[in-house]
């Protein structure tokens, strides 16, 4: 026997017996300690797991049996599931209904008084959370409770004069000077959909107030026309028009439901949503009278002051502007609601919602998606195959889920300017959907992905193009790269620039990044493996410029890579870079012998740090010194050149490039105007020095990180300074409470030192150099914002005199022209991209923008000022849009 194997006896089943008799007592305990509270708590969150219509009843009897101990807790149950699970807030105001009505439970009623009904007594309490939500502005929250509130209006439990009052305070918001859209639009919501659920009842009540509230919400909608046409998610250059293919507005829907509402006098059909609660007796307005919502007055937006403007003077506070919200449509409205009807319109913001709220558990949420008919009338959706028939209802709207589901959550990802949440969280929920039903959820996914192809060509924005190349190249990877490529091979004639292929090459090219070369070419098909503007025959990697032996400068190259692959001091490096330098200098003449010697160092560097993340990271920090002295902070061809040469060494594997870039910013080797004036000027087509400048997908990446980069240092010194204030605030706080002590000095059973007068009027050393920093980054910021915008006008509406002409910039924005984009050649179709990205320029970073309007605008159209070309007036009309001057 070997006694040195391990024994692997009887312990496996004695440590299996241990561990369950752990997970039983962690079980018991949790148990134990789950109180009365918790337990009725969950029962109400909890409603409808099986079959809601049952529920409900067993619940009310439930609730009413412990109403006299636990009405906070029934009332906090019933808040947390209307904002946590608005699917199923019908069900919960046909519970309230049954609350508010005579007791069920069997108990005597006679002299329970009616004003103090278990309905009333929640609804009271349910009311101080609502306000505490409309306190915050949380929109959602209030949005929700206005849905539970115009349901119990439809259930007579609250009055119709009351709903209608408070209905009419979310659209006097509307009426407010100076509204901004993203509060208009807001409370536009809460108005607008507690009349398409309650609009009936109201529309019979003396104090009927719909038409005035739908006309408020007209007025606010046309008043914003203007914007609409920056955030379309289908391009127009040459039309102004707020409609577009493809796409329905949110507000304009709006518009669209109560406007027909008001033409049939709210003659809805009553299955357009579920009523349970219609089900019931009519209650008796003697015995339990209607509930009176209190008056409100929504409380203004709140405007944070922190006195900190920029060297300029402008406000350097940001903040994030609200756009109109146009969703992507991918199937017809027999296949998916119709957002233009009531029934459409809010199963449509019943998933968006369960999307938005179920953002931290993906899993979870794309359950409850595919279970979703539930919640619905019976007929909404088609019926699952394999379940149980159901009578053919000519009425009924049959959409599918799948589609539906799919449609909502494409809608998200591919809102303008940027959606609400992380594009990645997008993605993970259509692949949880795809694993849950794949034989349901794979057909629509394929759909969506070949109508999306399609507007491509139809003039699909470029930042929804590039969301789009994400998604697809992402989900392929989750299910093994498998796409039918042979569809798009009719499409290999067309332009290398022409979106299709670019979508092709920039899809396969992020593919490669997630697998490796070799089983991406392996999965293409034959015509696409031989095209080389689809998929490079070469493995993306370093291209080191002087490799090759017969390079005149290889020798000198492989002189500082020896040494930073020993390792060498950044001392030795330097020396080496001097005397090549003086050999250079004296054996050259005809050369720019500081360019080389930069080229040469920063690619032998790149060549160290090519095998990893961590290995680049080790190389830069080991190799600080030689990097700052090849490039000074008042040296802008240096910086140029440490830039050239980086894109020049990853030439063939361009995300690499923004990861360079992106360190050398952190490291401050160079600024980002730096990288932004080496975009502009560095993106010429072809080697002819005059020909005209485009900015595509990877220049807008590289600009992206750069505009980012200074806007985030300028919002982390702003958080630093607020914080030192903070800290000295507290500090003199304390110190007039002590009676004029300095209490940060106090020893035990020590003298209290006095403060001194002018002790607590001077900045402490750390604020002062903390806003000395946050000035001089908001000088940056501005410079960088300042030059991606006269790039953008230069590469648009180049001056008479300037080098770059393009001749395309006016052509492309022809409506005539673009009718006849088939006949479009590379330099149209990049002059097109090059447009669509300064919009989304200028609408991502608008907030920004309209800080520093005045400086921006003088120092950018300087050179375009009185032109009335085409295109100047295309370039200000899109910067006035962003910026809130369009007139």
């Amino acid at each position: 026997m070997n006694y040195d194997r391990p024994y692997r006896g009887g312990g496996g089943r004695r440590r299996y017996r241990d561990r369950v008799t752990e997970d039983y007592d962690t079980h018991d305990r949790r148990r134990e300690y789950e109180s009365p509270e918790q337990i009725l708590k969950n029962s109400i969150i909890k409603l409808g797991e099986v079959d809601p219509v049952q529920e409900v009843p067993r619940l009310a009897k439930q609730l009413q049996e412990d109403a006299t101990s636990m009405l906070p807790t029934i009332s906090e149950g019933i808040r947390i599931a209307v904002t946590e699970q608005p699917y199923k807030i019908p069900y919960y105001a046909a519970l309230l209904r049954l609350l508010h009505g005579p007791s069920s439970s069997g108990t005597d009623t006679s002299t329970t008084q009616p004003s103090s009904s278990l309905g009333k007594q929640v609804l009271d309490d349910f009311w101080k959370g609502f306000q505490g939500y409309l306190d915050k502005l949380s929109w959602r929250d209030v949005r929700f409770c206005i849905h539970f509130f115009a349901h119990l209006t439809v259930a007579q439990v609250i009055s119709t004069e009351s709903m209608a009052a408070l209905l009419q305070s979310f659209a006097a918001v509307l009426d407010e000077f100076g509204v901004s859209y993203g509060r208009g639009k807001h409370a536009a919501l809460c108005a607008s959909e507690g009349l398409m659920i309650a609009g009936a009842v109201i529309q019979k009540s003396l104090s009927s107030n719909t038409a005035e509230i739908i006309a408020t919400i007209h007025s606010f909608n046309e008043s914003m026309a203007s914007s609409k046409n920056l955030v379309q998610p289908l391009t127009s250059l040459t039309s102004s028009s707020a409609t577009v293919d493809y796409a329905d507005e949110l507000l304009d829907s709006v518009i669209a439901v109560l406007k027909a509402l008001e033409a049939s006098e709210f003659a809805d059909p009553p299955a357009s949503f579920p009523q349970p609660y219609l089900e019931y007796e009519d209650l008796d307005p003697a015995s339990s009278p209607p509930f009176e919502l209190p008056s409100i007055l929504v409380p203004p937006e709140v405007i944070e002051l922190d006195g900190l403007p920029s060297d300029g003077g402008e406000d350097a506070q940001v903040k994030r502007d609200e756009w109109p919200e146009f969703w992507f449509r991918l199937f017809d409205n027999a296949v998916t609601p119709d957002p233009n009807t009531v029934s459409g319109f809010l199963i449509r913001s019943n998933l968006r919602d369960m999307i938005d709220i179920f953002e931290v558990n993906r899993k979870e949420c794309a359950r409850l998606l595919l279970e979703y008919p539930k919640w619905c009338v019976l007929g909404t959706f088609k019926p699952r195959a394999g379940g149980p028939a159901i009578e053919d209802d000519p009425s009924a709207n049959n959409w599918q889920l799948e589609s539906a589901i799919i449609e909502a959550t494409l809608g998200y990802l591919f809102l303008l300017p940027e959606p609400g949440q992380k594009p990645v969280y997008f993605i993970a929920l259509i692949t949880e959907l795809c694993k849950l039903s794949p034989s349901t959820v794979g057909p629509a996914v394929g759909k969506s992905i070949r109508r999306l192809y399609s507007c491509l060509a139809e003039g699909l924005d470029v930042e929804v193009a590039r969301r789009f190349v994400e998604w697809f190249s992402v989900h392929m990877s989750n299910f093994g790269f498998q796409w039918v490529w042979k569809e798009w091979i009719p499409d290999l004639v067309l332009p290398e620039n022409h979106p299709k292929r670019t979508f092709v090459r920039r899809a396969v090219e992020s593919e490669i990044r997630l697998s490796y070369h070799e089983r991406i070419l392996k999965a293409l098909p034959e015509a696409m493996q031989e095209d080389p503007n689809v998929i490079s025959s070469q493995q993306p990697g370093p291209d080191p410029e002087y490799e090759e032996p017969s390079h005149p400068y290889h020798d000198a190259y492989h002189s500082i890579l020896s040494l930073l692959r020993g390792r060498s001091r950044a001392e030795e490096v330097i020396a080496q870079i001097d005397t090549l330098k003086t050999t250079l200098d004296t054996s050259h003449t005809d050369i720019h012998v500081d360019s080389i010697i930069r080229s040469l160092a920063i690619q032998s560097l790149l060549s160290i740090g090519s095998r990893s993340f961590s290995h680049f990271l080790n190389a830069i920090e080991r190799y600080l010194p030689l990097l700052r002295g090849l490039a000074t902070l008042t040296d802008l061809d240096a910086k140029r050149d440490i830039l050239a040469a980086t894109a020049a060494f990853w030439k063939r594997n361009k995300h690499m490039v923004g990861i360079v870039f992106d360190k050398l910013m952190q490291y401050q080797i160079v600024d980002p105007t730096d990288i932004v004036a080496w975009i502009f000027n560095n993106t010429a087509s072809g080697d002819d020095i005059a020909s005209p400048v485009y900015i595509q997908a990877f220049e807008w990446e590289l600009l992206k990180g750069a505009l980012d980069k200074a806007n985030g240092r300028v919002t982390i010194a702003r958080k630093k300074v607020a914080a030192l204030r903070k800290e000295q605030d507290d500090s003199i706080a304390r110190a007039k409470a002590s009676g004029g002590a300095d209490v940060s000095n106090m020893e035990v059973d020590g003298e209290i030192k006095p403060l001194k007068q002018d002790e607590s009027a001077n900045e402490n050393p750390q604020l002062t150099t903390a806003l000395k920093a946050f000035t001089s980054l908001t000088r940056e910021q501005r410079g960088v914002l300042a030059k991606t915008l006269e790039g953008f006008v230069s590469c648009l509406s180049p001056a008479p005199g300037d080098a770059h002409q393009n001749a395309h910039s006016k052509t492309v924005i022809e409506e005539h022209t673009w009718e006849r984009r088939a006949s479009w050649t590379n330099d149209e179709w990049r002059t097109w991209e090059t447009w669509g990205w300064y919009r989304h320029f200028c609408r991502l970073y608008s907030p920004y923008l309209r800080n520093y309007s005045t400086t921006l605008s003088t120092v950018a159209f300087v050179k375009i000022e009185g032109f009335t070309t085409p295109t100047a007036q295309s370039v200000k009309k899109i910067w006035d849009i962003a910026t809130g001057q369009e007139a």
